[in-house]
């Protein structure tokens, strides 16, 4: 065997709620393509749940370190394993495409111009989770008579967190798929009100992209860039956000195709990937075998592809093209009456033509 069509192991975390059932759906596909892949299922959450808290964690995490790569679905909390794979692994950047194809229920007028990536800061900013009392910065200078906030009584706070070394290396990867795409990279955050976090961020951004000539380097304030999501789409290629703002406007560009059902993501490190889609565990329709289960299969797209196996990720990409543009097997949340499984079903359908 060469070494593409080795056969590697995936670590499948169905999830919680809802989303086993789309991983299922997920897997159904991916099982009718013959591919060189073993998959190692782990108990669904309500399972896992049987386990005592840290059981549970090591359970999960010995199941990943054995995979060479990750399929996840969505956790309420029950399952365990996200920090794990984002600080645990490194996983620097989060990538999430926004592309409309037909069939896609967006509620603009014309969407067919939406075609861009969303790489997000995965480890740092907000998210690396330094909380506390507003009481323990007394006496830092932060806070008192000379400062922005006087307040003495109770109050909570939360750092922001840019590093040199953090923004060096995803804006490297930014702009290394940006010359892989169209040649163009946004850079956008709260430039104007946080010079020393996110003024930083772009700075460095700048710097960085100095040493790739042909990408085309632009910047917004990121309010600024919320608004070009909806109206002027057609102007992006790659963009490139800290950590909390990428994850608020992925969640509103995926609103722009269609909705999260048809958001997938895959978190990259420098030398392991997981994937996993943009939506949460779905608990108001679990057990009811509705849930869209484009953006996990989607996510699996992308992991296909990063495991070389670009024909096959060519494959199910267009099988899921073909079904959404039949418009016969949608799920509720596309306009259709379909269920998870006639879904799949239809997709493994399009596979076997």
């Amino acid at each position: 065997m060469t070494a593409q069509t080795a056969r590697r192991t995936i670590c499948v975390i169905p999830g919680d709620d809802a989303a086993p059932e789309a991983m299922d759906a997920a897997l159904d596909m991916l099982r009718a393509m013959d591919l060189p892949l073993d998959f190692d299922v782990v108990p669904v959450g309500v399972e896992l749940a049987e386990l005592a808290p840290q059981e549970r964690e090591a359970l999960v995490i010995e199941r990943i370190d054995r995979a060479e790569g990750v399929l996840f679905g969505s956790t309420n909390g029950t399952t365990p394993g996200v920090a794990y794979l984002r600080w645990g692994k490194g996983t620097f950047a989060n990538v999430r495409p926004v592309r409309w194809r037909p069939g896609f229920r967006s509620p603009l007028a014309d969407p067919s111009v939406i075609d861009y990536v969303i790489v997000r800061e995965n480890l740092e900013d907000s998210y690396v989770g330094i909380m506390g009392d507003v009481q323990a910065l007394h006496g830092s200078g932060l806070v008192g008579p000379k400062a922005r906030l006087s307040y003495q009584g109770e109050g909570r706070f939360a750092a922001k967190i840019i590093t040199r070394a953090g923004t060096e290396r995803v804006a490297r990867f930014s702009l290394e798929l940006a010359r892989a795409r169209r040649g163009k990279l946004t850079v956008s955050a709260k430039t104007n009100m946080l010079p020393k976090t996110d003024g930083y961020f772009c700075d460095i951004v700048r710097e960085v992209a100095a040493d790739f000539p042909d990408v085309e380097l632009e910047q917004f304030i990121v309010d600024d860039l919320a608004h070009r999501l909806v109206l002027r789409p057609h102007g992006l290629d790659v963009v490139l956000l800290p950590n909390l703002y990428g994850d608020l406007l992925s969640d509103e560009a995926a609103a722009t195709i269609g909705g999260l059902g048809l958001a997938p993501s895959g978190c990259y490190g420098d030398d392991f990937a997981y994937f996993e889609s943009a939506h949460g565990s779905a608990p108001d329709i679990a057990g009811r075998g509705i849930i869209n289960p484009t953006a996990t299969v989607l996510s699996a797209v992308m992991m296909l592809e990063h495991l070389g196996l670009t024909d096959a990720a060519g494959r199910l990409d267009a099988a899921i093209g073909e079904v959404y543009a039949s418009g016969e097997f949608l799920t509720a949340d596309q306009g259709g009456t379909a269920s998870t499984a006639e879904f799949a079903a239809a997709v493994v359908a399009a596979l076997r033509r």
